[in-house]
């Protein structure tokens, strides 16, 4: 019996250590952005634990003054940890579903949106940047062989339902808590013009180039984004993309 007992213990032990030696070749070894434990980069590939890094910096509706600060705060950290200018924002309250918590405005090392750099949620500023960085940059480059310099036509806060509805059973969108961002176009640093509306389909000024950059840019965005909306979804997204950080998914 006593040396049953002692088997079963060495048993254990010999786990315990070879869990501690996969624990240790899988820290040094794997990307680190697949590590859910290693802090979010936003200057390294999109990996396997990139969107659930973001989703810490999520906040409830119910979240408090103090958890809000607290969580605004780091998040704007990891921002500025990669180069990021980017300045606190004043919350708003417009009553009913269009709260917005958490706000910043990216002012510098990120491409530029237009106009006026609006206001979004932090999670929403981070998801942008590492979109732009590890998407659409190199899809740009590899396009067209240009870098983009600024976004056109964006937007983020707008108290509204989906659609613009007034059904009072409509589902508040997105838009009503800063926490997605529409994106008309955008100019690249050579002046030519990617337009959502002209050039989605392939037909527009920049030929089948513009429909395959466009695609690409969509498809690196479902690996950051919970909903991104082309005008492959509906009428009403015809002239923009819709990128967001709902808790839903949805890529079309």
């Amino acid at each position: 019996m006593d040396r049953d007992f002692a088997d079963f213990w060495n048993l254990l032990w010999e786990a315990g250590l070879g869990l501690c030696a996969a624990f240790a070749l899988l820290n040094i070894f794997a990307p680190h952005q697949d590590l859910p434990w290693k802090p979010l980069d936003l200057n390294r590939p999109i990996g396997q634990a990139t969107a659930a890094k973001v989703a810490d910096f999520e906040l409830t509706r119910t979240a408090a003054p103090e958890e809000t600060k607290a969580v605004t705060d780091a998040c704007i950290q990891v921002l500025r940890e990669a180069g990021v200018e980017v300045e606190r924002a004043e919350d708003r309250d417009d009553g009913g579903f269009c709260v917005v918590r958490g706000a910043v405005r990216i002012t510098g090392g990120a491409v530029t949106l237009l106009p006026g750099n609006p206001v979004m949620q932090c999670p929403l500023a981070v998801r942008y940047v590492i979109w732009e960085r590890q998407v659409l940059q190199p899809a740009a480059e590899r396009s067209f062989g240009s870098r983009v310099a600024r976004m056109n036509d964006a937007g983020t806060y707008s108290c509204r339902r989906i659609y613009g509805q007034t059904d009072p059973n409509a589902r508040p969108s997105e838009h009503a808590r800063a926490n997605a961002l529409d994106l008309g176009g955008m100019t690249l640093e050579d002046g030519r013009r990617i337009s959502v509306l002209d050039d989605w389909d392939g037909e527009g000024p920049r030929g089948p180039e513009g429909r395959s950059f466009l695609t690409r840019v969509r498809d690196g965005a479902c690996r950051v984004f919970s909903t991104v909306l082309t005008p492959d979804y509906n009428e009403a997204h015809a002239n923009h993309l819709h990128l967001d950080g709902a808790e839903r998914g949805l890529c079309a």
